[in-house]
């Protein structure tokens, strides 16, 4: 189940709103100007290839694409591994997203299994939206965020792009996403 907790920026410690209602979750999004949606979920392996992801999803995806006018969309899995690399390569991935950043493209992602958390900074809040298989989330151009896959990732995710260039990372150096709670606090809080 999704869920948002919503806190003021300089409060981390005391949440004002959090809810799973996924009605609710909409209407606050959709003031921000970020789109939220649920897809019915579809049967995949447990390794999917991107193909059997972007097949499974056609249709949804194509009418994101065609509503949007993304050029590029692709899949990005990260799963639990035996590999003696596994720790290093989940802290590299998470060190890149966990502080807070803007992008010149939206940042539109769909999970297809598993969960992550984005941190949305605005209007003087932090708006944690936890991700499940299902959800679908678009974060504007230029929108103040970062994201939490947890210390254990397990996700497939669909992500929509109008070019490579515009999804870069432009870091705020802010601090902030290091005095809110982690995707593994709220996730144990559930």
């Amino acid at each position: 189940m999704t869920l948002l907790t919503v806190w003021r920026e300089d409060a981390p410690d005391t949440p004002e709103l959090r809810t799973e209602d996924a009605a609710e979750i909409a209407v606050v999004l959709k003031e921000l100007g970020v789109r939220f949606e649920q897809w019915p979920v579809q049967e995949l392996p447990d390794r999917p290839t991107q193909d059997d992801v972007l097949d499974a999803y056609r249709d949804r995806i194509d009418g994101v694409t065609a509503a949007e006018g993304y050029t590029l969309v692709d899949v990005v899995q990260m799963h639990p591994s035996d590999d003696p690399s596994w720790p290093e390569t989940v802290r590299t991935a998470r060190a890149k997203f966990l502080d807070e950043h803007t992008h010149d493209d939206d940042e539109d992602r769909f999970f297809a299994t598993g969960s992550g958390i984005f941190y949305l900074r605005l209007q003087g809040k932090v708006h944690a939206v936890l991700c499940e298989a299902g959800d679908l989330l678009s974060v504007p151009g230029g929108t103040t965020h970062w994201f939490d896959m947890g210390t254990s990732p397990d996700y497939v995710s669909v992500r929509f792009f109008h070019d490579d260039e515009g999804w870069v990372g432009s870091f705020t150096d802010s601090g902030i996403s290091r005095g809110f709670s982690t995707y593994d606090q709220i996730v144990a809080a559930r």
